[in-house]
């Protein structure tokens, strides 16, 4: 029938809508139930499952010679799974990495990748394999009416549908996948771990999960890198079936040197020093020297970092390493299969086991009743064969003598179709005449394992110890020590940029126009620095290189850069504002460095001001914070160090001469704001224009006050101080003539 002869009720006819829908739904449940997720009885995906499988077809069991990956491949392919063949190769290679499957199933000869490039393996044609031992709890069941088995994609043969496994092998070597709408993160186990939890299961049924979980206290990763997440988020994680596992590189110091000896599940050690060393050409780890990889055939992880010094905290060090790099990382753990019901579910740890037990005792009762009927077939050919043995004369006349023996000897001796064929197929030496001793011990011996089995399978009790057992035997078979040890740990902590810069001392200086620079060491005299044409020399702080430097501008805003990060004072530095956003017009006053609990004193020309503690002064951003409000018609000073807040004395002079002196501890402690009055100025002067409040300083117990003025200078000691001790807010006391016109305040200690 041609297209044009086809009617229009013969055709079949869909919504858009309908159609779209039913062919995503379908692709769905394909990729979730053929694909992605592997089955709660084996842990396999089907295509690892096919494979397997056919390597067991072609012979390739664990005492077999190597053969070429390609041939499997093929016949994966050819026979069970029509996809590509490098994704089905990958498939294969995965299950033969040690350090992807906790127990591998394929042992494999040639190049399979390596730890730094899991894909670097070689081509299928050049590598060769063969199953693994570990298979052998997979396979050694298959042909014993264990499972179901359903015909391949074209029919021609039968695979089967889920492979007998003894172990719980879902949660030992783990799954990974992405489905349509869900995805599994199964971690792996250690099987002796895992084992112990099967048995306690079955010797107490109503277990808690707590109690399983004495046995199996959380996941074992190949590679051996500690496991550092807390037992109550590992006990929750097996409670819901989803959460997170943390692992850490284990390390050890050996003079002085850091070797890390194993990494963290799928890290690659040369990831591992690209990143140390991507934070060392970035000057952001000044604690390390030098990297070294002395991984080999006998440490297959062995990676060296060398310390600058002796005096390197070890422990801090790796700290920050373990949060700045794959030294440490979470896994994702979604326990979601496919239960025997044929759906997907996520499931918590005591219910994948109990479901598993499930699956393992049907499997055990098909075994057990598969073998039950292979006795009674063998026992009823064996009945035959005696009855033979005792007329054995007579057997032999039947068959010369009848054309069709095989009814007449039916009909004589009573016999089945059978025993008549089997008595016939017999060859002439098993007709000696200790055969029938042989057929009756053999009798004997089925009948007694007939009634092991038979009583096996009616009492549940004996069914469950014949599970436990087994289950027990694989465990020690199998099973090894655990490979990831579980330690709590305190959470890595990435240590601050400052925390990693060397704390030597460092001499910032801020010029007249706004330069700024840092000079190695506290014995630089900043005034007699080159400076560019028109600029000069406006105030510097003495402090370290892994300090913050604040700068305070004519605005009473304060910015702040770390010290480590300022221009070398090689050369003639580099403006403040390339680097922050002071307002339009501002210049820049003076320059703060110290620790957070340090207190500096800040002042305006009008004589207000207030102590303030360098923490409060420090801000993250570019445009600064207001710190020091300055009334109508005044200036900012330059901010002096504060020694002690409670005994320092406060120096304070005014263009017209007068000096005064106070405790320091008169004055508020203020984050920001105006402050109290210093020393006293007429406000009309002031605005004016006519008197101002020169500069200010803080005089420590011990040390003498300065006056300059010009090439003049007085230096009051602690006797002649008092005399311009008059009180907080006062007028003060007039300098001698000739000092009136002061400069500048200085400290000194002569």
């Amino acid at each position: 029938m041609t297209t044009a002869e086809i009617s229009r009720e013969e055709v079949e006819r869909s919504s858009l809508r309908d159609f779209t829908e039913k062919a995503y739904l379908d692709y769905s449940m394909y990729v979730i139930l053929d694909r992605a997720l592997p089955h709660i009885g084996d842990g396999l995906k089907p295509v690892q499952r096919r494979i397997v499988y056919a390597m067991a077809e072609l012979g390739l069991g664990a005492g077999a010679k190597y053969k070429k990956s390609a041939r499997t491949v093929g016949d994966v392919l050819g026979k069970f799974h029509p996809h590509g063949d490098h994704p089905c190769y990958e498939a294969m290679v995965l299950m033969a990495q040690p350090f992807s499957f906790r127990y591998p199933l394929i042992d494999g000869q040639g190049n399979w990748g390596s730890v730094d490039d899991p894909k670097s393996f070689a081509a299928m044609r050049y590598t060769e394999a063969r199953l693994s031992r570990f298979t052998d709890t997979l396979l050694s069941e298959l042909g014993q009416g264990t499972v179901e088995w359903l015909a391949n994609f074209d029919g021609t043969m039968d695979e089967p549908r889920v492979l007998p496994s003894r172990l719980p092998h879902a949660l030992l070597n783990g799954a990974s996948g992405i489905a349509v709408g869900m995805a599994t993160d199964l971690p792996p186990h250690n099987a002796r771990e895992v084992a112990d939890a099967c048995i306690r299961l079955l010797d107490e049924p109503d277990c808690t999960l707590e109690d399983l979980c004495e046995h199996v206290p959380g996941p074992d990763y190949p590679g051996g890198a500690e496991i550092i997440t807390p037992k109550d988020e590992l006990l929750a994680l097996y409670a819901s079936g989803t959460g997170s596992v943390r692992m850490r590189a284990r390390y050890e110091v050996e003079d002085a040197a850091v070797i890390i000896t194993a990494l963290p599940f799928q890290v690659s050690g040369s990831r591992v020093l690209e990143q140390i060393a991507a934070q060392m050409l970035a000057k952001k780890l000044p604690w390390v020297e030098d990297l070294r990889d002395e991984s080999d055939h006998e440490n297959p992880v062995r990676l060296v970092i060398l310390p600058r010094s002796n005096r390197v905290d070890t422990e801090r060090l790796m700290s920050h390493l373990f949060a700045t790099t794959d030294l440490e990382r979470s896994y994702r753990a979604n326990m979601n299969v496919i239960g025997l019901n044929g759906r997907p579910q996520l499931k918590n740890l005591r219910s994948l086991l109990a479901e598993w037990l499930e699956f393992r005792t049907d499997t055990v009762r098909r075994r057990i009743t598969h073998r039950l009927e292979r006795i009674e077939a063998r026992l009823h050919l064996l009945d035959g064969r005696l009855i033979a043995y005792l007329d054995i004369d007579e057997v032999i006349a039947i068959i010369r003598r009848e054309d069709e023996p095989k009814p007449v000897l039916m009909s004589r001796f009573n016999l089945s179709d059978v025993q008549a064929e089997d008595i016939l197929e017999l060859r002439l030496r098993h007709l000696a005449r200790l055969e029938e001793m042989k057929i009756r011990a053999e009798q004997h011996s089925l009948q007694e394992e007939r009634e092991e089995l038979a009583g096996t399978l009616e009492d549940p009790r004996r069914l469950s110890r014949l599970i436990r057992t087994e289950i027990d035997d694989d465990a020690k078979r199998y099973g090894d020590d655990r490979c990831s040890p579980i330690r709590e740990r305190p959470p890595a902590e990435a240590l601050h940029e400052t925390a990693l810069v060397p704390a030597e001392a460092l001499t910032v200086i801020l010029s007249k126009r706004g330069w700024v620079r840092a000079a190695k060491g506290h014995d630089i005299d900043p005034a007699s620095l080159p400076y560019k044409s028109g600029d000069g020399f406006r105030a510097f702080g003495r402090g370290r290189s892994n300090q913050s430097a604040v700068f305070l501008d004519s605005t009473g805003r304060a910015y702040t850069l770390p010290a480590h990060v300022l221009p070398s004072a090689r050369g003639l530095g580099e403006p403040l504002s390339g680097r922050i956003q002071p307002p339009d017009g501002a210049t820049f006053e003076g320059v703060m460095i110290g620790e957070p609990d340090d207190h500096f004193l800040l002042a305006t020309s009008a004589g207000y001001g207030f102590v303030a503690r360098f923490e409060d002064l420090v801000t993250r951003t570019k445009a600064g914070k207001a710190v020091l409000s300055r009334p109508q018609g005044s200036t900012i000073l330059t901010p002096r160090a504060v020694s002690d807040p409670e005994s320092d004395l406060v120096a304070a002079v005014s263009s017209s001469g007068h000096l005064l002196l106070h405790p320091i501890a008169e004055l508020p402690r203020l984050a920001r704001g105006k402050g109290m009055k210093i020393i006293h100025v007429p406000s009309a002067r002031l605005k004016t224009g006519e008197e101002r409040v020169v500069d200010v300083a803080c005089l420590p117990r011990g040390r003498f006050l300065t006056i300059h003025a010009g090439k003049r200078y007085l230096t009051l000691k602690r006797r002649e101080i008092d005399a311009y001790s008059t009180g907080r807010g006062k007028r003060g006391a007039l300098l001698p003539r000739g000092l009136r016109r002061v400069d500048r305040l200085e400290v000194s200690e002569d």
